[in-house]
């Protein structure tokens, strides 16, 4: 399952995230496969990520939680989402 993790660093704790990042490179765990990263300029960004093992994904933003403000959601590709939402359309 893939899944799209948006965060959003508060003022107050963007120090503490940066030393945080350098230290550890944010790379997931064991289990979690990142597709790719991407940091906006307002303290904001947004990952994708690959996994089979929700605890896993926990684990991930679990290391994060004290420094930043996160979403994970669960996510379909095009492929997955068509049929479904055609099916939804003839109803």
């Amino acid at each position: 399952m893939k899944y799209i993790s948006s965060w959003k660093l508060p003022p107050s704790l963007i120090d503490s995230a940066i030393e945080k990042f350098l230290k550890t490179g944010g790379a997931p765990p064991e289990g979690v496969k990142m597709l790719g990263r991407w940091h906006g300029m307002n303290g904001t960004g947004f990952a994708i990520s690959e996994s089979n093992d929700p605890k896993a994904m926990y684990q991930w933003y679990a290391q994060w939680a004290n420094v930043m403000e996160i979403t994970v959601t669960p996510c379909v590709e095009d492929a997955e989402a068509g049929p479904i939402l055609a099916a939804l359309a003839k109803q």
